[in-house]
């Protein structure tokens, strides 16, 4: 009895080695390409705050009280899906839908392909698809209306994602790095767009509303990731929801349309509440921070990003990329981080680089990138 009690723990002692090994030997998933995209309006900060005065015109004290957000907020220029004058006039689901996947489907398909060209990759070689979006609905997902104008293989797997927020570029990008290096050798599209100017109503009068005319803008993204190739590895990925958090972000969903909401106090909660959750992260990865030479930070505003300066001690010239970001197209949501990310490695592509973003839940998102196992 004795004996086979010894076998049977040395089997189990032997199993977990033998798991732990071959996860120790799973391939990490490496970033083949980026590449992004924005719609053809292009509009001026001066020339927004000049259409909401008008707008606005029969409430200035409403927008008097907030018009220093357009000054305050670090952007220069934008791009939308429609031009100003489409918000002119009262929209409904209807109308909004339309627009959203009619745009959207137009940016994945320029962001796709241009990944693709860069990534050497033909349509048929890809394995899987992971489309994040949080700013309109599609029912077939975004991922198989994409299908009909590229040729993927019929047999690609597929998996929409919604609600992810600003997050979701990051954690996206975690969920397909996962997915390419569960299956070995694979190839895995990332595919973000977000069309925030859709989401503004004209008859929403509250600060959240109003300051969002002020920081988001319409852009798209794709990725590809495989275990294959000389890309930049992600060695780590996670996350952290706080408790009790969930008014601090999100979509109220109205009569017609998306109702925005977040909370004024954001960037103190980046001050109060981040570097924990980025610690404890690293600490499981058995990354130090120490160690990260460059941060890749969604910029969700001016505020915040003073807020995530002060956070992980940042220099200003560290963040100068995510700021350019900001001033060149706004805030996007989910697909900003990758344009930062875009524009970090084609300007220097060696370095340990964190990942960070912050989403609905309230949840940060954190992936670890390592140039140097390129």
């Amino acid at each position: 009895m004795g004996a086979i009690c010894c076998f049977i723990a040395l089997t189990n002692r032997l199993t977990v080695f033998s798991m732990n090994a071959l996860l120790h030997e799973t391939p990490l998933a490496r970033i083949s390409s980026i590449a992004t995209a924005v719609p053809r309006h292009a509009i001026d900060q001066a020339d927004v705050e000049a259409f909401g005065r008008r707008l606005f015109r029969d409430r200035p004290k409403v927008f008097e009280r907030l018009a220093s957000a357009y000054t305050n907020a670090g952007i220069e220029r934008r791009y939308s899906c429609v031009p100003l004058e489409w918000y002119e006039n009262a929209r409904g689901w209807k109308d909004r839908t339309k627009l959203f996947i009619d745009n959207a489907v137009d940016l994945l398909c320029e962001a796709a392909a241009q990944a693709l060209i860069r990534a050497d990759l033909n349509p048929e070689q890809i394995d899987g698809v992971v489309t994040v979006s949080s700013t309109g609905l599609a029912v077939p997902s975004l991922d198989a209306l994409v299908m009909e104008r590229i040729s993927f293989r019929r047999d690609m797997q597929r998996l929409p994602i919604f609600g992810l927020g600003c997050g979701g570029g990051v954690l996206g990008l975690s969920r397909a790095a996962t997915l390419a290096r569960a299956e070995p050798h694979s190839h895995w599209l990332l595919l973000v767009v977000e069309l925030c100017g859709l989401t503004f109503r004209s008859a929403d009068l509250s600060k959240s509303n109003i300051i969002a005319t002020a920081l988001f803008g319409d852009g798209a993204a794709a990725a590809i990731l495989s275990t294959e190739g000389d890309g930049c590895p992600i060695i780590a990925s996670g996350e952290y929801c706080w408790p009790d958090s969930l008014n601090v972000m999100g979509w109220q969903i109205e009569e017609d349309g998306f109702g925005v909401q977040f909370s004024r106090d954001i960037p103190q909660l980046v001050r109060s509440e981040l570097r924990t959750a980025a610690d404890r992260f690293l600490t499981g990865a058995n990354i130090p921070l120490q160690s990260i030479d460059r941060f890749v930070l969604h910029p969700g505003g001016t505020k915040v990003l003073d807020a995530l300066e002060d956070t992980f001690d940042i220099p200003s010239q560290g963040m100068e990329v995510a700021r350019s970001i900001l001033r060149e197209f706004g805030n996007m949501s989910a697909a900003t981080v990758l344009f930062v990310l875009e524009r970090c490695l084609a300007q220097s592509p060696d370095g340990r680089r964190l990942l960070g973003a912050l989403g609905p839940g309230f949840t940060a998102g954190f992936t670890v990138l390592d140039a140097a196992q390129c």
